[in-house]
């Protein structure tokens, strides 16, 4: 592929890249072959897709399903950071391991990521304004600078934070690549008769209730394929103590593959596995999922090292780990 540069129009903000298809993109999706050749990742690629942002003499708007054929002149218009508006807060950070380019943070349980509606302040972006100022990368855009992947508010554990757009991309392709390796661990409602497994099964939003995630095989194309691997690591009588694994990481991943195996994590009340009799007796109902991300693995961008890191659990996940060994390990 040949890539063109132009400056934008006087009332744009951002800048254009025109590419040429050449032999080895004829007949490949547009998304696919596009995350292949530019230095962007294949759900950023899809993001300007969907804003109209990606073009094709040939036919127009390019959708992640079109077929490039040889000589299309493809062009992306990437948008400018938009300048961060979330305010920096003074909110201390659990940070275990930094350096110039990223930082890895342990989340505590009950902090939202980035703001939102309803979480505007108080989140993860707010302080991590804070502490480094404009030294984040501005590819998550207004309100997600830095942020290569999240986990849920009430789900606790590590995540790497990009300082710089470069750090960013690289991370963001090991990412859609399954080259970063994600483990976590829950407690889970019931027992399971294999001692390990995986569901592949898509996900996307619950067609009726809009806040939830749902397994959906209508072959809609409203879902994205989903693949979680999970071990078991103990039997604790109705409970189940688990590892799982991501292969990918769709919102509410871990969460809605359990539920749909009869397997709700403890305490998640969206999906089914709050209020049980264990959470009333020791009143941890309020804490949220049973769900910790407890080890992160990637290869750093800039060294090419591997880094490994591991936390521990959060108070709430380690005193219902040992109330149900004392329970039911006898």
């Amino acid at each position: 592929m040949n890539e063109e540069k132009r400056n934008p129009s006087p009332d744009s903000e951002g800048e254009f890249h025109t590419y040429t298809i050449v032999a080895d993109g004829d007949g490949v999706r547009a998304d696919l072959y596009l995350s292949r050749v530019c230095d962007l990742s294949r759900s950023r690629i899809q993001a300007l897709m969907e804003e109209g942002c990606v073009t094709c003499e040939r036919c127009g708007k390019v959708t992640k399903k079109t077929v490039l054929c040889e000589g299309d002149i493809v062009e992306i218009f990437i948008k400018s950071p938009t300048p961060v508006s979330a305010k920096p807060e003074d909110i201390p950070l659990d940070i275990v391991y930094e350096d110039d380019d990223l930082l890895v943070i342990n989340k505590p349980e009950g902090m939202v990521v980035h703001p939102a509606p309803g979480a505007p302040t108080g989140t993860l972006v707010n302080a991590l304004l804070y502490y480094l100022g404009e030294n984040l990368s501005g590819i998550g855009g207004e309100l997600r600078p830095g942020i290569v992947h999240r986990i849920d508010k009430d789900t606790s554990g590590l995540l790497v934070v990009a300082k710089n757009d470069f750090t960013h991309l690289a991370l963001s392709k090991q990412l859609e690549t399954h080259r970063i390796r994600r483990e976590y661990h829950a407690l889970v409602l019931g027992g399971f008769r294999e001692e390990h497994g995986t569901v592949d099964a898509p996900i996307g939003r619950h067609p009726v209730d809009r806040k939830k995630m749902a397994v959906i095989r209508d072959g809609s194309g409203m879902a994205r394929e989903a693949v979680t691997h999970y071990e078991v690591l103990e039997h604790l009588g109705q409970f189940t103590y688990l590892k799982l694994n991501l292969e990918t990481g769709r919102t509410h991943q871990i969460r809605v593959h359990m539920a749909s195996l009869g397997h709700p994590l403890v305490g998640d009340t969206t999906y089914g596995g709050g209020n049980t009799p264990l959470e009333r007796r020791l009143g941890a109902s309020a804490t949220g999922q049973a769900l910790h991300a407890r080890r992160l693995t990637f290869t750093h961008p800039r060294t090419g090292e591997e880094m490994n890191f591991e936390c521990p659990f959060p108070p709430s996940f380690t005193k219902l780990l040992e109330a149900l060994r004392r329970e039911y390990t006898k």
